[in-house]
């Protein structure tokens, strides 16, 4: 018996507006088109999966993943398409999973959601709720969403955060039997242990420091599944990164440096990071740092490294970030379905 292979994704969050590195603009007309024919592209070339970050701010283009999924939806038909993240505390989970489900019979079956707290808070005022209560308001409106999904009517005695629904159907019900729901955690011990009670799959994000230091977190999720009864080899785990591939690891630097410290100077600055250098960059590219970058041959390499520490089943990269050139973003997934992909797949699926 051969172990399952690795599956491979991307995801995006669609910026938007010029670049004062590249000297590119883009509208988020023209990114929303160029987003549906990088999941068509990513269908083309066999990868697994796409998703599209929830935002609400003016430079990201995709504020409904489940719309411009939707639009990629009929053009496609292997690639599962989903959001990455959708920003739960902030939402209805009866709209979220109606949109979902929508979107799974659009794509016949296809339809993932990945669920957060959220790493930007900028829904959180714009829909009229509370910073205080961001936990709360996860962890309730988690547990509805799980209800829904559970059958077509929804009897919900409320929460503090969560309106009572007496025995309501909700419609449409998906193609699969249950949508797929990943619960979406940047570090935080806690959301870990919660997606692992929950027996919902874990997807880790890491976008800086060294990966190594976050290999507990998978163990902890393991070890919270296992206490709470549940298989641990059924549960799927995904690690989500930053990076970028092209035929060389300098033209991956080239193309992709300039545009990602952009962004993460001009996030850092609402943070109060320091901004992103040219030093900070390459040694995050090193193969022992976060950022997943280089040639076919060297991705495979890091990727496999971060594999055997984690043991991840699903490994997502978001490529496009920034103002970058969509010749190079789709010549890169290209690349990372072609020559990456099948190499991971043929190491992963070994006994």
């Amino acid at each position: 018996m051969t172990a399952r292979a690795m599956e491979l994704g991307l995801y995006t969050f669609g910026d938007v507006g010029t670049s004062q590195a590249t000297g590119l603009s883009v509208t988020p007309k023209e990114r929303i088109a160029q987003l549906v024919e990088e999941i068509v592209l990513a269908d083309q070339v066999g990868l697994d999966l796409f998703g599209l970050g929830e935002h609400h701010r003016p430079d990201y283009a995709v504020s409904a993943p489940a719309i411009v999924l939707a639009g990629a939806a009929t053009q496609t038909s292997r690639i599962r398409l989903s959001s990455a993240v959708t920003v739960l505390s902030s939402d209805d989970p009866v709209r979220v999973h109606e949109q979902f489900a929508a979107l799974d019979n659009l794509s016949g079956g296809r339809a993932e959601i990945m669920v957060g707290r959220g790493s930007f808070i900028e829904s959180f005022p714009l829909f009229g709720y509370d910073l205080d209560d961001y936990d709360a308001l996860f962890a309730e409106k988690l547990q509805m969403l799980l209800a829904i999904r559970e059958g077509e009517v929804l009897d919900w005695s409320g929460t503090p955060h969560t309106p009572t629904v007496p025995r309501r159907g909700i419609y449409p019900r998906p193609v699969q039997e249950r949508l797929p729901i990943w619960v979406a955690v940047g570090g935080t011990p806690a959301s870990v242990v919660r997606a692992a009670e929950l027996g919902l799959p874990l997807a880790l994000a890491i976008i800086g420091g060294q990966p190594a230091r976050f290999a507990p977190l998978f163990d902890l999720y393991r070890q919270s599944a296992t206490r709470a009864g549940h298989d641990v080899a059924a549960l799927p785990t995904s690690l989500n990164v930053h990076g970028f591939v092209a035929k060389t690891r300098q033209q991956a630097l080239d193309i992709f440096g300039p545009p990602v410290m952009e962004v993460m100077t001009r996030i850092g600055a609402e943070r109060g990071w320091p901004p992103m250098t040219r030093a900070a960059l390459n040694a995050s590219a090193d193969p022992g740092g976060a950022l997943f970058l280089g040639s076919p041959a060297e991705m495979v390499d890091k990727i496999l490294a971060a594999h055997e520490l984690f043991g991840f089943s699903r490994f997502v990269i978001q490529m496009a970030i920034g103002i970058i050139d969509h010749v190079e973003v789709m010549r890169a997934i290209e690349l990372f379905g072609t020559r990456v992909a099948p190499e991971l797949r043929r190491a992963s699926a070994l006994p």
